[in-house]
């Protein structure tokens, strides 16, 4: 009988640990719902003070994950975004200072693994370096922006963010014909599993941009 009981209930357990697999999304939790509630916050909350007050409680939230974890790239890597996040939502005279710790966060993360989460980390440092001021106001570079870009586009090539961070920097520099193909390529990239809200936004962000960018080419 003994017997027969530890047989059901180790039948139970794989079960259990099978059915959480096939429904949990994949990945460290906190990771996956860093990503998710970011996406919900930047893409999806249309008041100006209720997002900024939710970036703020993502901010922390991103803060705790990193110090349970602090030597998970993916983890200083989302931690980098979601400051950048709050100083493009928040503004202010905090925000070149949110923008300097996620660079910080950023080359951390480049040391672990310069790889990880298929180029994310030249991504977000190329998007910063093109997007803050340069010297003597903050250390954007677009010698550096490209730099980054062409590594992310290198280690994802179809990737949706590299693809559109790179457009966009191709665009503010005047490069309009060779952004246009960038974009559409990057319209073309496949959803990205349990990251649906994302892939929308970033897909909205694109149309717009791309049509920036035919209106400059047809102008």
């Amino acid at each position: 009988m003994l017997r027969i009981f530890t047989i059901i209930f180790l039948w139970l357990v794989s079960f259990l640990n099978a059915a959480s697999a096939s429904t949990l999304p994949e990945g460290p939790h906190d990771l996956v719902v860093l990503q998710q509630r970011w996406a919900q916050v930047k893409y999806q909350i249309t008041d100006e003070e209720e997002q900024k007050a939710q970036i703020k409680l993502l901010v922390n939230d991103a803060l705790t994950a990193v110090e349970k974890n602090p030597k998970s790239p993916e983890l200083l890597v989302w931690q980098a975004i979601i400051l950048s996040t709050d100083a493009g939502i928040s503004g202010g005279l905090g925000a070149l200072g949110k923008v300097k710790k996620a660079r910080k966060l950023l080359e951390k993360a480049e040391k672990l693994n310069p790889g990880v989460l298929n180029g994310a980390v030249p991504t977000s440092l190329g998007s910063l370096y093109y997007q803050v001021p340069g010297w003597p106001v903050g250390f954007g570079s677009n010698k550096k922006a490209r730099k980054y870009l062409e590594k992310a586009i290198a280690l994802n090539p179809d990737g949706i963010d590299s693809n559109f961070f790179y457009g966009e920097f191709l665009y503010e520099t005047g490069k309009f014909d060779q952004a246009a193909k960038v974009l559409e390529h990057a319209l073309e990239a496949a959803p990205r599993q349990h990251r649906p809200i994302a892939d929308s936004g970033r897909r909205e962000e694109i149309m717009v941009l791309l049509a920036k960018v035919n209106k400059k080419r047809d102008g």
